[in-house]
């Protein structure tokens, strides 16, 4: 009998082949992206066929690919000459936490796997309720400088905002997390985030090492609540800045225990 979709997938980012994998459909990856590491086996099992901005597009022709799924408006230029290639293309554009759930629907229903998609998201979003339930406990919300990149200054893209929220804190940096776009995320005034006064500060520099001496030792941030207390940590982008099953789970977890830690 024939399983239903595309037989042949192609995953120009991480969080589309992490969630084909958790449905048991990886046989239908036949290339995914230079940045994958989750899940691990995927790098040693799948050819490497794109970064995040480009791709090898003769390799990737030559896969002979049913479907390219991509994500977001940054990989335009790719999606474009992949379909002048003559391939299929879907793009989504996920921001928030009900768009990621709602885009693993679809990717689930693409490959046939409604049912598994609809139990892993009903046991996720459980989880969230119990982590919600738990923070509501605390004697205070801490306030959350998420910091997604340095130079330029890039405050927390919108799931991440959110996932603070359900972790237990505040972002001092609300009216971003609401702009869709990095650019518009980006902080001008280097004291801005001082003024906030955040009580923990967090990084995830899009896969670059966080420097959290750097954050503590920048020119206005010394009476920071943050630095005075050390409370400065990283979670890899891999973990929270993939739209997807990653940030769903693995990232809030780590958003809960950080918080946690300066909470009481």
């Amino acid at each position: 009998m024939s399983t239903p979709g595309p037989q042949r997938i192609v995953c120009l980012t991480e969080e589309t082949t992490e969630w084909l994998y958790l449905l048991g459909e990886e046989a239908r990856i036949v290339g995914i992206s230079g940045y994958t590491v989750r899940p691990r086996r995927a790098r040693q099992e799948k050819p490497r066929v794109s970064a995040f901005l480009d791709g090898k597009i003769d390799r990737i022709v030559a896969l002979e690919p049913e479907l390219v799924i991509g994500f977001s408006d940054m990989q335009a230029a790719l999606a474009d000459a992949l379909i002048r290639a003559g391939l299929n293309v879907l793009v989504t554009n996920q921001r928030s936490v009900a768009e990621i759930f709602s885009t693993l629907r679809l990717v689930a229903g693409l490959v046939g796997r409604g049912g598994e998609a609809e139990a892993w998201i009903a046991q996720c979003e459980q989880r969230h309720a119990a982590i919600r339930a738990a923070a509501a406990s605390w004697p205070r919300r801490p306030r959350v400088y998420f910091e997604e990149w340095d130079e330029p200054m890039i405050s927390a893209i919108r799931w991440v905002s959110e996932l603070i929220a359900i972790a237990g804190g505040d972002d001092v940096f609300p009216e971003l997390a609401l702009q869709r776009m990095g650019r518009d995320r980006v902080i001008a005034d280097a004291l801005a985030p001082a003024r906030r006064a955040p009580d923990i500060i967090i990084g995830s520099w899009c896969g670059k090492k966080f420097r959290p001496e750097r954050v503590a030792a920048r020119p206005g941030w010394q009476d920071v609540p943050a630095v005075r207390a050390g409370a400065l940590f990283e979670i890899k982008s891999c973990d929270i800045l993939q739209p997807g099953p990653a940030a769903l789970t693995d990232g809030l977890e780590q958003l809960h225990r950080l918080i946690a830690g300066v909470a009481s």
